[in-house]
């Protein structure tokens, strides 16, 4: 009878055990799927900027500066494909802080704020943000469930055994991003 007991114990642990790493599998595939989001919608930005260029460059012709650190830094974004969440936010970040700074430049230009592909392509920017936003929102939520399984008890008794990690979060590295904006009248 004892012998029964202790293997139906021991039953109950391998199938509680297969559980928490079968959900540590499921949150490890989510932040995958989260990631992914994040790149497809980086890429589609990344590749409407030449084309924005394109429509900015005979407006502002004086603003060389501006349209030079823009195409530096989507060069440096493309690059960094394969890095890490956190050097990605980083250099992300940066490109959207000159991209911002290009779309307050224009606003100095009114035959470039009433060229229709100009207004096109900052629509579709900002669609593209939006979708950024939504993307990193789902990511970050990925990552919180896999960290909080690998660390919770029993879950990082079996997250330690199998080797899963917790991930980093895709976060804006500037603080200023951060801030709410002052609004005076």
């Amino acid at each position: 009878m004892v012998t029964w007991i202790i293997l139906g114990i021991v039953v109950l642990a391998a199938v509680y055990g297969v559980a928490l790493y079968n959900k540590l599998v499921k949150n490890r595939q989510m932040v995958g799927e989260g990631w992914s989001g994040i790149d497809v919608q980086l890429k589609r930005r990344s590749n409407l900027i030449p084309n924005l260029l394109e429509a900015v460059k005979g407006y502002m012709s004086h603003e060389r500066d501006t349209l030079e650190e823009v195409t530096a830094l989507r060069a440096k974004a493309a690059d960094a494909g394969n890095a890490n969440p956190a050097e990605r936010g980083k250099i992300e970040g940066q490109l959207s802080a000159a991209l911002g700074k290009l779309f307050a430049l224009a606003e100095n230009y009114p035959d470039l704020k009433a060229s229709q592909n100009f207004v096109d392509f900052q629509n579709s920017l900002e669609e593209v943000e939006d979708q950024i936003q939504l993307s990193r929102r789902y990511y970050n939520g990925a990552v919180r469930n896999l960290n909080v399984a690998v660390e919770s008890f029993p879950s990082n008794l079996v997250a330690s055994s199998f080797k899963f990690e917790m991930a980093e979060y895709f976060e804006l590295d500037d603080p200023d991003d951060r801030a709410v904006p002052k609004v005076s009248f």
